[in-house]
């Protein structure tokens, strides 16, 4: 089934990231007014040309997500330029892999800023707007790290269990202007932060993943971007408060 959102206007945060990029391309393609947030600047312009050489409809605008002023605003700018919002996807995502006696509280508190308070800010800045559209969707990405089953990612996973006690209350509260708020756990995605994340232990690492996953393969971008598409499109229209785990069978739930 193809999905179509022609005549959406979508957000995605962290839009220059692995996953940001492949859920760019995939809101555009489905036809969407993608909007490609990023504190990388030229990396969402080369994606912004790549998208519109196609036909299709993106631009770009430059965020720091750290700040709760700047999150705030990105929304209100949107509905200046581009006069509404029928989805958000909060995707962007600050992470460090060490002990955590070693996290300094500067460390800590950027990764919960950009990774859960900033996805507060925007929803709550993003919910009038689309109720006054008749509606909207919203999804958090979250991770299967919740689980447990992790060393070395504390503030992550604290920050990514703040996202999913904000998709199930928001899903509620929202519910009634239908607005529907999702999340989605991706597995183990081989992406730039993954690489980032465990450098020379990368190869051990994936071998620790394919080990523990049903389907032996490694997971896309372009896989989870299309699950993310499913949650925005009325194809999904009565699934809301859910948290869909993608990871190939690594955990069972």
């Amino acid at each position: 089934m193809k999905i179509d959102l022609t005549g959406k206007i979508a957000i995605i945060t962290g839009a220059a990231g692995g996953l940001g990029q492949a859920e760019s391309l995939a809101f555009a393609e489905a036809g969407a007014t993608t909007i490609l947030v990023d504190v990388k600047a030229q990396e969402c312009a080369t994606l912004v040309e790549k998208i519109t050489e196609r036909g299709e409809m993106a631009h770009s605008m430059v965020c720091d997500l750290s700040s709760m002023d700047d999150a705030r605003n990105l929304i209100a700018r949107v509905v200046e330029e581009f006069g509404g919002l029928d989805v958000l996807v909060n995707n962007a995502a600050a992470i460090l892999n060490k002990p955590v006696t070693d996290y300094s509280i500067d460390e800590f508190e950027h990764i919960q800023r950009v990774n859960a308070h900033a996805a507060f800010v925007m929803s709550q800045a993003a919910a009038p707007l689309m109720k006054a559209r008749g509606g909207g969707a919203i999804i958090n990405l979250c991770s299967n790290t919740l689980s447990g089953g992790w060393d070395n990612f504390v503030p992550y996973v604290m920050s990514k269990g703040a996202l999913l006690g904000l998709t199930r209350s928001l899903a509620r509260e929202l519910g009634p202007d239908n607005i529907r708020v999702n999340a989605i756990s991706p597995g183990a995605i081989p992406t730039e932060a993954e690489t980032r994340a465990f450098g020379d232990q990368l190869k051990e690492y994936e071998a620790f993943i394919l080990g523990r996953q049903s389907l032996k393969r490694r997971g896309t971008a372009e896989e989870i971007a299309g699950i993310i598409l499913f949650l925005a499109s009325d194809a999904s229209a009565f699934i809301t408060g859910q948290n869909l785990v993608a990871d190939g069978g690594f955990l069972m739930n």
